[in-house]
């Protein structure tokens, strides 16, 4: 809005110019002024506007001031002319009008000084964007005194062409509204003709009338202005107002009558269209404008738009009559005046509409009729009259009229973006080009423009004649477009990008200069992110690591495959990057392919680009046990599932656990069996109808090969020093692996057993070359198919139903080894331990059977020991702690490291006692001379390892049976803490007895298992000060010193002794 100084002057200046008119109309007023004498006074009202508006465009800024005007005074004037016919009361008007005090000041007015300033004032469109305001009826009653006017005396071809003016202004028209304009003036002059209509009740009868609210049964607009036109045909002379007015007429017709829906023009043919009809008004010595530009779109506009206004009366055969009579009438005198080597504006605009007219006229439902073929044939001949020459448009002057649309945000400038994007004849006027694009980067920001304009620039890079400095340039500012779109959208362009090439813009052979450029990008923004996130930056805000994302999604939009790689290469030899790598990749759902997804089922899944790209590294690169630790690493994070950039609860991975187990673990099972288990971890949350994904990774020879792996590692400490590749590490990890595939397979087996009685038999049939133990990890898979086989002298100890199990001969289990099986048995599974021991045939009532059997378990446990894993370990202790309290197994307890009877009740704890006591024997046996050269120095620290883990165990079950101290219990009494020194003591010695006589004396397991022991004595001690006497303290501190001078280690000796010494004092 002007401001408020500014506006009082330009009011004055107005106000002054309508007293001055209204004096030189004397002896009548403006009130009473005839259409004739209008010329005699309007150029003082019309000098007065021009003044107003030159005194505005001094200012070097774009002013809008004339428009204003305009707008101002017509409103100012109509407005005062309805109040006069409404006979409003100006004790309200003041307060409600925010005119009042310009339109008071008026003399008053007749509506000739409204239409005459309108036509003078070339402010048709002004006059129609308020005729829009108002209701259908009252648009009407307006066009008809309209009408009227312009029919007066003198009826000149500038009153026609003010009729056609509005009329077509009218179809051009829609009800908009300014933007960031609180109250426009239309607005303001609607709010103002709604409050007159409001009192419309209390009017008289006369001034009712003269406002036009007692007309409910209207004309149409259409009707009103094609009779207009029909009734003034005579007074038209000149062609181009002849072809101004059947080309309005036509195209009134043809969007009330022909079409229901806007039609919608291809970028392309609008523009064809355009670069026409602008050819055509710069012949007519029209300068190519912004402002010309715009007008003929929104010609175009109004010209393939349904209009909207509603018909009640006229038939689509009584218009078409009306237009055809005009067409005839003046095509017999005026229109054979033509000179049509150089054709006008209009004559081209009806060319068009004629065109259209007769193209939806054959597809009308009249068509045929002799009606309509009448009209046709009359339209037909006017087209032949008019014998325009074809008007084409070159490459220059459409990428010309492109790029005003674009710079300007003229209408529809969005789907011109993508036609000045994609038009490579338009792309060799580099300069002109490149500078449109760099000044707009904002209209190329939708997804199918950037994408076209990416495909012009990998032409354009491939091509012979490449120009170094504008390919740069070009890249520069497609990839700054890029860098300027939403994660979202940036997402959408990478899948787009990847499915044009994986190389992106550089799939072929491009100048030295943009790919070295390209690769010094390339290493900076990843060198950036390292740098910046510190190297292994887990913790990352979303801030950052949204920007992090981006930055790699701009060099990967150039690049894919050459950004993946990097990506792949930061996350395996920085350390602690593959974090950091995993998320921006989860960032970036777009440079998933697509081609490695998992479809329907289907086994054809090609490698993903990602997968490609990490193969070639690692088959390119020697890792080591860090970086093959940190590849793995990021392949696990990778195949975790995410929630996906479009939500609904959607969740993916940015690798699938299928392909990455056909691309890194069949080809080469050995290396990567952590990878198989983490990716069997994977919780993909697939749909119960679709078969899990590791059907897609021939599950049955999988099975195999991890069953024969795990044969190996029965066998683990046979190998050769120099080529130890199994240890027991491995095997726990295979256990896993096979026991988790088992489960799936086994419940799809479960599912369609008939599907897979093949594989199953083929796989049983491959399973008998190896350990009888490894089918039972199978299990789940059997089912019920097939018998438990297992060594025939296990049958002899444990009484097993035939219907389930069968016995087989094995050459290594001859007499003698039904424990050992039972144990190995007994390791297997949780399952597999209750029904050993459930059906374990042993008398206890026959001491000799009970001895027999304990002696055998002894030596059985001898055997088993090295080759348990731990999780066997760990059941196997499970098993021997039920033998021992359901006293199947006898374990005598001696007192070989007591100097005296200790008077306690030692029954709560002996099963912790005796299972030490039997560990102890296990080892003495282990250490012995016949077994000695059993293990390698790999197995015997395995075995420590595991008696390590069983003191543990022991020292936990004693923690669950001490009593917790209390501030009354009474000091006096015997606590059960007193016992449970004594077992301490005794686990002590037991550790250092085998610390000493494993080989080499070092074992660091058992060092620390003695160190635990000794904490927890102290604390027990700290906690129950009066479990034993100083004198007892001092005895404990000297035969814990002597047993721990067995040491050969003098380092652990010094530490131990160290802290028998501070337990005594404490204990003082």
């Amino acid at each position: 809005p002007l401001p408020h100084k500014r506006t009082l002057n330009y009011s004055t200046v107005l106000w002054g110019a309508f007293l001055l008119a209204d004096k030189l109309c004397s002896p009548s007023s403006l009130s009473t002024i005839k259409k004739a004498d209008w010329s005699r006074v309007g150029h003082v009202i019309l000098e007065a506007l021009k003044e107003i508006c030159r005194k505005d465009e001094v200012s070097d800024c774009p002013n809008p001031a004339a428009e204003s005007w305009k707008k101002r005074m017509v409103c100012v004037v109509w407005l005062k002319l309805l109040c006069r016919e409404a006979e409003e009361n100006v004790e309200f008007a003041w307060r409600e009008n925010p005119f009042f005090s310009l339109q008071n000041s008026l003399p008053e007015v007749s509506r000739v000084v409204l239409l005459e300033l309108v036509k003078s004032a070339a402010a048709a469109g002004v006059f129609a964007s308020f005729l829009l305001r108002l209701p259908h009826a009252q648009i009407c009653a307006e066009l008809e005194r309209l009408v009227e006017h312009v029919r007066s005396d003198p009826i000149g071809e500038d009153d026609i062409r003010l009729l056609l003016e509005v009329w077509w202004e009218l179809w051009k028209g829609r009800v908009e509204e300014e933007v960031g304009e609180e109250e426009s003036i239309e607005k303001m002059f609607a709010s103002q003709l709604a409050r007159l209509s409001s009192e419309s009740s209390s009017l008289s009868p006369q001034a009712a009338k003269r406002l036009k609210l007692d007309t409910p049964n209207s004309a149409d607009i259409l009707h009103i202005l094609l009779y207009a036109l029909k009734d003034m045909k005579g007074h038209i002379s000149s062609p181009d107002l002849c072809f101004q007015a059947l080309s309005i007429s036509l195209d009134a017709l043809y969007t009330t009558f022909l079409i229901d829906q806007n039609m919608v023009l291809p970028a392309k043919e609008k523009l064809d269209c355009l670069c026409k009809i602008l050819r055509a008004r710069e012949e007519n010595m029209e300068k190519l404008s912004p402002e010309m530009i715009q007008e003929a779109l929104k010609d175009l506009r109004a010209s393939h738009t349904p209009s909207q206004f509603n018909l009640r009366q006229m038939k689509l055969s009584e218009a078409l009559r009306i237009i055809t009579e005009l067409a005839q009438f003046w095509q017999s005198g005026v229109l054979n005046q033509c000179d049509h080597s150089s054709p006008s504006y209009s004559a081209f605009q009806l060319e068009q509409s004629i065109q259209r007219v007769l193209a939806s006229l054959e597809e009308a439902p009249g068509a045929g009729s002799d009606d309509f073929e009448g009209e046709s044939d009359t339209l037909r001949g006017v087209l032949k009259s008019l014998s325009l020459p074809a008007a084409e448009s070159s490459p220059e002057v459409s990428a010309e009229v492109a790029a005003v649309i674009i710079t300007h945000h003229l209408e529809d400038c969005e789907d011109f973006a993508v036609l000045f994007a994609s038009e490579p004849l338009w792309a060799e006027r580099a300069d002109r080009w490149l500078d449109c694009l760099e000044k707009n980067q904002g209209a190329f920001r939708q997804h199918g423009t950037l994408m076209s304009l990416a495909s012009t620039l990998m032409s354009r890079l491939h091509s012979e004649s490449a120009n170094v400095r504008q390919c740069h340039k070009l890249l520069k500012i497609t990839s700054g477009i890029f860098s300027t779109l939403t994660l979202e959208d940036q997402n959408k362009a990478l899948a787009a990008m990847l499915r044009l090439s994986s190389r992106g813009f550089f799939k072929c052979s491009v100048p030295a200069a943009l790919a070295d450029g390209f690769e010094q990008e390339l290493n900076m923004t990843f060198n950036c992110i390292i740098q910046g996130a510190g190297g292994a930056s887990v913790g990352a805000s979303q801030g950052n690591l949204t920007t992090a994302a981006s930055l790699v999604a701009r060099v990967a939009f150039q690049n894919p495959e050459a950004t993946l790689r990097s990506c792949c290469h930061s996350a395996v030899f920085n350390k602690g990057a593959f974090s950091l790598m995993a998320k921006i990749l989860e960032q970036l759902p777009g440079l998933r392919d697509q081609r490695g997804r998992r479809d329907g089922g289907r086994k054809n899944v090609v490698c993903s680009l990602l997968c490609k790209c990490l193969q070639d590294m690692i088959q390119t690169k020697s890792l080591l046990a860090t970086e093959k630790e940190q590849f793995l690493k990021f392949l696990g994070l990778l195949m975790e599932p995410v929630t996906s950039a479009e939500g609904e609860g959607k969740r993916e991975s940015v690798l699938s656990p299928h392909e990455v187990v056909k691309t890194f673990v069949l080809p080469n099972l050995s290396l990567s069996i952590q990878l198989l288990q983490t990716a069997l971890s994977v919780d993909m949350q697939e749909a119960a109808t679709t078969p899990h994904w590791v059907f897609d990774c021939s599950p049955f020879p999988l099975l195999y090969m991890l069953a024969q792996l795990h044969n190996q590692t029965l066998r683990c400490w046979e190998q050769p020093p120099d080529h130890h590749i199994w240890s027991m590490d491995m095997k726990e990890l295979l256990l896993s692996v096979l026991t988790t595939l088992g489960q799936v397979v086994g419940a799809e087996v479960a599912a369609a057993p008939n599907s897979w009685s093949r594989a199953l038999f083929w796989l049983h049939n491959k399973m008998e070359q190896l350990d009888w133990t490894v089918q039972f990890l199978l299990n789940p898979v059997w089912g019920e198919h097939f018998k438990n086989e297992v060594p025939s002298s296990l049958l002899a100890v444990c009484d097993l139903p035939e219907q389930e199990w069968l016995g087989v001969d094995l050459p290594s289990y001859g007499l003698g080894t039904g424990l050992l099986a039972w144990m190995e048995c007994s390791s297997i599974s949780d399952s597999l331990q209750s029904t050993m021991l459930s059906c374990l045939t042993l008398d206890q009532h026959k001491p000799d059977h009970v001895s027999m059997f304990s002696k055998g378990l002894l030596v059985a446990l001898t055997q088993m020991l090295p080759w348990c894993s731990v999780s066997q370990w760990s059941r196997l202790l499970r098993g021997l702690r039920e033998l021992i309290t359901s006293s199947r197994l006898h374990v005598p307890f001696s007192l070989e490291y007591v100097d005296f009877l200790p008077l306690l009740d030692l029954r709560k704890f002996s099963c912790e006692l005796r299972l030490s006591v039997l560990l102890l024997r296990v080892l003495q046996l282990l250490c012995g001379s016949s077994c000695s050269d059993w293990l390698s120095a790999n197995g015997w620290a395995h075995v420590g390892r595991l008696y390590a883990h069983a003191v543990r165990d022991m020292m936990n079950s004693l923690r669950a049976k001490l009593p917790l101290p209390s501030s009354d219990s009474n000091p006096t009494l015997i606590c059960p803490n007193q016992e449970v020194l004594f077992v301490l003591s005794q686990l002590f010695c037991h550790v250092q007895h085998v610390q000493v006589m494993m080989p080499g004396g070092q074992c660091e397991p058992l060092f620390l298992s003695s160190l635990e022991i000794l904490s927890q004595y102290e604390a027990i001690m700290a906690a129950f000060p009066n479990s034993c006497t100083p004198l007892e303290c001092d005895n404990t501190r000297h035969f814990f010193s002597t047993i721990s001078d067995n040491l050969e280690n003098p380092e652990m000796k010094a530490v131990l002794q160290q802290k028998i010494a501070q337990l005594v004092s404490s204990a003082a």
